[in-house]
């Protein structure tokens, strides 16, 4: 066996450049797939933390009727005297922060322009928001009792040409079917490189959302945040709120998750397409090397040697072909995908709007994960191997005589 692999050496070697590029498109084709199940797990995977922190918490409690899309200000469809039961809810131990959150449908107007938004009434010094008091880039943030102040997206003000201090009339849906004006300042610009989340949410303090949508003493929901996913479960069993429905991360965001699901399923078909055209490569590869060294076949079998070991030589030649590139390649896609990983990619605003099931951001960290790598190290090092499958048995067939009259 020990003279196989150096004949497999020496064959390789013969043709330096073809063995290269063999070994290239292998190692190029696995860094390819390192890299893209990598990004599209954390395109998922940052798409479930941007809708868990802006819009379904890891729990959520609302009324049976009550839906997001509706922004329904209806009593009915509200909770009421939501901070007490905020309060009690922030006393279990794995809950990180617990917070009202009040929803409605308006209109900004600035200057001669008007865009649609929704409003969203926060309590300002909750974690449950920290997401906007770290992501604010310019002005300063909102207070409890502040009664005329709103922070903006950053999107909306480029859009609108708006700064802190700047005033702006908010025409906004109330609880009894009307409508009410009121004029405000932008106290901060935030950012949560949303852009379609950005462009379109406000928000201003509980109390005043309350005021001007006369709904005082109640909410829309009461966003939940825990400082583990996996207590979600545990959590849910123990809050108390008779009457309200309990949702947890997993049932808001079914479409993430078949989405996923089918992504990972796209994922497996891609690599097979990739590894099928590497595949190919290799396969011709090997099939012109068995065509050009037919000659020397014969003289290989005239000399005793079997069939079998015809095929070995050649699966050989292919398993160090597979070896190689699939260590090249690790050795070009696992400090490329480590550098994303860190550093993320921009890919801009995706056009989905603030009541979407999906929220992406605007750069994309790809995620590795050892599984991912030993998966498709394994994968593009078997189908190597099995391409040369085919010319090594056409090299096993051939005949001693009929290959020594051969002119190759």
């Amino acid at each position: 066996m020990n003279y196989i692999l150096k004949m497999s050496f020496r064959n390789l070697a013969r043709n330096k450049r073809r063995s290269f590029f063999s070994a290239l498109a292998i190692a190029i084709g696995t860094a390819l797939l390192l890299f893209m199940s990598a990004t599209i797990r954390g395109e998922m995977r940052g798409s479930l933390e941007l809708t868990i922190n802006l819009r379904t918490g890891h729990l959520q409690i609302h009324t049976e009727d009550y839906k997001d899309e509706n922004l329904s200000l209806k009593r009915v469809d509200m909770i009421e005297a939501p901070l007490e039961i905020s309060s009690q809810i922030e006393n279990i131990t794995q809950v990180k922060a617990a917070s009202p959150r009040l929803n409605a449908s308006g209109i900004v107007a600035f200057k001669n322009e008007t865009i649609g938004i929704q409003i969203i009434g926060i309590d300002p010094p909750s974690s449950a928001n920290a997401i906007y008091r770290e992501g604010l880039v310019d002005g300063e943030y909102l207070a409890a009792d502040d009664r005329e102040g709103v922070l903006i997206g950053l999107p909306l003000a480029e859009s609108l040409n708006m700064k802190p201090g700047d005033s702006i009339d908010l025409i906004i849906n109330t609880s009894e079917g009307e409508t009410d004006e009121q004029r405000f300042t932008v106290r901060g610009i935030y950012t949560t490189d949303t852009p379609g989340y950005d462009k379109s949410t406000i928000f201003m303090p509980l109390a005043k959302a309350q005021t001007i949508t006369r709904t005082e003493n109640f909410a829309s929901m009461i966003y939940i945040l825990l400082h583990e996913m996996d207590d979600t479960a545990a959590v849910k069993e123990a809050i108390q709120a008779p009457g309200y429905i309990i949702e947890d991360w997993e049932e808001m965001n079914k479409l993430i998750i078949i989405v996923e699901q089918l992504s990972n399923a796209m994922m497996f078909f891609f690599n097979l397409m990739v590894l099928g055209v590497t595949s190919t490569v290799i396969m011709n590869t090997l099939l012109m090397a068995v065509y050009e060294r037919t000659r020397e076949m014969g003289i290989l079998g005239a000399l005793g040697m079997k069939a079998r070991q015809v095929k070995a030589l050649f699966l050989t030649e292919a398993t160090l072909l597979a070896l190689g590139g699939v260590m090249l390649g690790l050795l070009i896609g696992v400090p490329l995908v480590l550098h994303y990983a860190n550093v993320g990619f921009f890919i801009g605003d995706m056009g989905l709007s603030a009541k979407s099931d999906f929220m992406f951001g605007n750069i994309i960290y790809p995620y590795p994960t050892f599984g991912d790598g030993i998966s498709v190290s394994i994968a593009a090092f078997l189908i190597t191997i099995l391409s040369g499958y085919y010319p090594a048995s056409q090299a096993a067939k051939m005949e001693p005589v009929d290959a020594l009259q051969s002119n190759n």
